[in-house]
């Protein structure tokens, strides 16, 4: 485990052009809102990432038109969607299909395993990222719904339609 600040560079990540870009115009704004209401109500998230609260990481969704750009500064606090010729240094990346880093992010899914399978790839600072997975595995419930619900029927419509289409398999092809 790295316990020291490495910088990856996001160079090599496919992605970018028209699409990408209005893609990110027309997701961020919901970003906003998700991460303020979710830092709002889980304040203990901060406190669990320690030194790590500064630290840039690029969660890319590999399945998507855009990568993610979460700095986890509760007085800074910063989650964007950026196109990937434009991704951010950071000092951690997460990547992986988006339905398996959604799992993640409720606990439903094992990162380990996730990741010796290659269904995940981290690279950068490993400490920096299993405190960010240790957070929030301390949440109680299921911040997938926290955010679906945020949206009334309609999100949480989309997020069960989401979870059926998920199967395993699918993190294998």
């Amino acid at each position: 485990m790295s316990t020291g600040v490495h910088t990856v560079s996001p160079a090599r990540l496919p992605g970018g052009g028209v699409v990408s870009r209005l893609a990110c115009a027309v997701v961020q704004p919901l970003l906003s809102r998700v991460v303020r209401r979710i830092a709002g109500r889980h304040p203990s998230l901060f406190a669990r990432l320690g030194p790590h609260q500064g630290t840039d990481f690029l969660i890319d969704p590999v399945d998507l038109p855009f990568a993610l750009h979460l700095r986890p500064d509760p007085g800074a606090l910063l989650f964007r969607a950026v196109p990937r010729d434009a991704a951010p240094q950071a000092g951690a990346v997460i990547r992986g299909r988006f339905l398996l880093l959604l799992e993640l992010v409720d606990s439903e899914e094992d990162g380990d395993a996730a990741f010796f399978s290659r269904d995940l790839e981290v690279t950068g600072d490993t400490e920096a990222v299993v405190r960010l997975r240790n957070a929030l595995d301390d949440v109680d419930g299921s911040i997938a719904e926290e955010t679906a619900a945020m949206f009334g029927p309609p999100g949480r419509a989309v997020l069960a339609r989401l979870r059926r289409a998920y199967t395993p398999e699918m993190e294998r092809t």
